[in-house]
């Protein structure tokens, strides 16, 4: 079957990347962050798919820029969402720690999922067949899924064509590397002529992206705080990009506020969280991770920010109830 069926947005920060699969019921993996939905919409709509007219989403995981555009779809077309079955249980059980929003500061609106996913379970568009592939590292519930008909991967954050998803040891276990590893070698094996992942380009080599992303996480084995160093910068990057800087008098207290940021200073490089604030500044701005703009640090890498209603919005897991979930899909 050819490929057209297959069709992969690529996007700029704070959303991840999305594929459309179309079909007599188009599937959408990722709806990219909240603030983002009305470019979402458009860019499905300019892929010939109307909003209203996708008849299930997939989540590869449940972080914010990933899983953010569930609650519009839900609330307004009643979309039914699939996505692994562990993150599946945390979410319909509005657990404190689904989609991690808690620990990264990060909001994502109610969401509930259908239908569970398993390692082999199969979706279909109506044309296309997907796999899903358990692929847990970036996340312990991450899905890639396979199109063995068209030979074609989606990634989500486990690998990108120049780097790999961040390891999260404290919310996904220590094993993280490990499982991470296991996982680019499961792929490894696949036929895979091209791969689209959560962020950046497409692959028209993903051998040669899995093989770079094995070799990385094989020295990331012997320099764990090179591990710890990836994610502490990419979170705060992250940060920066959705509330569209910080004023300098601001980042001390808002970073000690921060769950990630005391884990990553107390547990991965042990240091009380105030000893590690001009740390962590010296090397964002060394590796260009932030530069200065005035008296605002923001995020170097290309990305636009969200609107004014959306920089402070504190929308978390535990506030789910209290907004309302949305209403049960019907398609």
């Amino acid at each position: 079957m050819n490929d057209t069926n297959i069709v992969f947005i690529e996007r700029t920060f704070p959303s991840a990347n999305m594929v459309l699969v179309k079909g007599k019921k188009p599937l959408l993996i990722d709806t990219g962050f909240g603030s983002d939905i009305k470019g979402t919409k458009q860019l499905i709509t300019e892929a010939g798919v109307k909003p209203e007219k996708i008849g299930q989403i997939v989540n590869t995981h449940y972080h914010s820029d990933h899983a953010g555009g569930n609650y519009y779809f839900q609330k307004n077309y009643r979309t039914p969402i699939a996505a692994h079955r562990w993150e599946a249980g945390a979410v319909n059980a509005v657990d404190p720690e689904a989609c991690s929003a808690e620990w990264l500061d990060q909001p994502v609106e109610p969401y509930r999922i259908q239908q569970p996913l398993s390692e082999g379970d199969e979706i279909t568009s109506g044309s296309t067949v997907l796999q899903a592939v358990e692929t847990p590292g970036h996340t312990l519930g991450h899905l890639s899924f396979y199109a063995p008909e068209e030979e074609i991967l989606m990634a989500g954050d486990l690998f990108h064509r120049d780097d790999l998803g961040w390891l999260n040891t404290f919310r996904e276990g220590t094993a993280a590397i490990h499982r991470s590893m296991e996982s680019l070698e499961k792929l490894s094996r696949f036929r895979i002529k091209k791969a689209y992942s959560g962020h950046g380009p497409a692959m028209d080599d993903p051998g040669t992206a899995i093989d770079k992303a094995r070799k990385r996480t094989e020295k990331w084995l012997k320099e764990p705080e090179k591990v710890a160093w990836h994610g502490c910068k990419r979170v705060f990057a992250y940060t920066l990009m959705i509330k569209d800087g910080l004023h300098k008098n601001e980042i001390n207290s808002y970073l000690l506020s921060c769950g990630w940021f005391r884990d990553f200073a107390k547990h991965a490089f042990n240091v009380e969280p105030a000893d590690f604030l001009p740390v962590l500044m010296e090397e964002m701005i060394r590796s260009e991770a932030a530069l200065w703009h005035g008296e605002y640090l923001k995020a170097a890498a290309s990305y636009h920010a969200p609107d004014a209603s959306w920089m402070n919005r504190n929308i978390k897991p535990k506030d789910w109830v209290r907004i309302g979930l949305p209403p049960a899909a019907i398609k």
